[in-house]
């Protein structure tokens, strides 16, 4: 199985913590998906006709794109990939953008997954994080998301914003839960370099993010989800039985994916190759030369381990040691014994028939415990 990625870089507005790819002029709409279009006819081999299982419209902002681009796009997939039966078909929206006309038109199209940036239902905070929409726009969105036909949505959220207690993230998980919807996605804010809030954090207009703050509303997260019946099946991602993502799971299972549209990535299990970020020569040299302009990462054993581990970890399912062992000769318990009896020992993680498996306290360090899992080259 495998999963298709088509990435719209458009935006009506610049969040002040957003660093992908996207431009604010929309303009250049039509001839972008004409681009699109374009890449996903000259990319249809390289997932080898193994059967596409998912397809997710991310950006930037899917949702404003309209009829007669979906219709083409979708027209080309079907027409050029080889479809699973039932394939998960999500798309990225911003709640101002979900006018019941548009919610019919995603669903009509074959949009069966909605994934919804909410960040918080503070209208304070979404100002200060200057995205396009407010509270009751968010609720509203949902609402007729539901009676447009939608039974899998997901709605994300911001944790560790600036506040004096946790208050707001607690009214936040209360107003989640009450939706009920089937996924919520829950990240910590970052404060990425090339951004407004990066340019802030320089001249000291804001502070840094508060670490122990933000471990304690992580630590809230998971406690207020479980107990309403949500599975944390990845660091980030909670999930009603039966409505994981599956687009996303198939990134930390190790599964192929083609990525469309500029910035775009992709995996074939032996290389990751990533489209140029820039709107202008993607256009052109598809357009006028039939040419993607993109880069190669080959990825050595080693690379492909360490990837394995850091994805897997951060997983309910965890790192698979016979997998290590069957397909790269990797004995991890050989390597790093002492290291994972340690692990164990401060209730880190244990070992279940095979698998490592992150504890809720190991799930706070993720990061650097698969960075210390890493092998180097000529292990084995």
């Amino acid at each position: 199985m495998a999963g298709l990625y088509i990435h719209i870089p458009f935006c009506k507005k610049a969040c002040h913590y957003c660093d992908f790819h996207f431009t604010q002029s929309v303009k250049q709409m039509d001839d972008m998906v004409n681009a699109i279009d374009t890449e996903l006819k000259m990319q249809n081999e390289f997932l080898g006709h193994d059967p596409v299982r998912t397809i997710y419209f991310g950006g930037g902002t899917p949702s404003l794109l309209e009829d007669h681009h979906m219709k083409q796009l979708m027209r080309t997939i079907r027409f050029e990939y080889d479809l699973s039966s039932n394939p998960e078909i999500t798309l990225e929206a911003n709640p101002d953008d979900l006018s019941r006309e548009k919610l019919d038109m995603f669903y009509a199209h074959g949009v069966n997954r909605l994934s919804i940036g909410v960040q918080t239902f503070n209208n304070e905070l979404l100002t200060w994080m200057n995205r396009q929409h407010n509270a009751d726009e968010a609720l509203n969105c949902f609402y007729q998301a539901r009676q447009a036909g939608f039974e899998n949505i997901s709605m994300d959220l911001i944790y560790a914003l600036p506040a004096e207690n946790h208050d707001i993230w607690l009214k936040d998980l209360k107003q989640m839960t009450q939706l009920r919807p089937e996924h919520i996605s829950a990240y910590c804010l970052t404060i990425e370099p090339r951004t407004a809030f990066g340019n802030w954090l320089n001249k000291g207009k804001i502070s840094d993010i508060d670490e122990e703050h933000a471990a304690s509303q992580f630590e809230i997260l998971t406690e207020v989800l479980n107990k309403y019946g949500y599975e944390q099946y990845e660091i980030s991602n909670f999930a009603q039985p039966g409505y994981e993502s599956q687009h996303n799971s198939g990134y930390w299972k190790d599964e192929k994916y083609l990525g469309i549209g500029p910035s775009a990535h992709s995996y074939n299990g032996k290389f990751r190759k990533a489209n140029i970020a820039n709107n202008a020569k993607y256009m052109k040299s598809i357009q006028d030369e039939r040419k993607i302009l993109f880069d190669v990462m080959t990825l050595s054993p080693e690379d492909q381990v360490n990837e394995y581990i850091l994805t897997s970890l951060r997983t309910k399912w965890g790192c698979d040691m016979d997998l290590l062992q069957s397909k790269y000769g990797v004995d991890l318990k050989q390597v790093h014994g002492f290291y994972l009896e340690k692990l164990a020992y401060k209730d880190l993680l244990f070992e279940d028939e095979g698998f490592l498996i992150l504890t809720d306290k190991g799930k706070l360090l993720a990061d650097k415990i698969a960075a210390d899992l890493f092998i180097d080259a000529g292990t084995n």
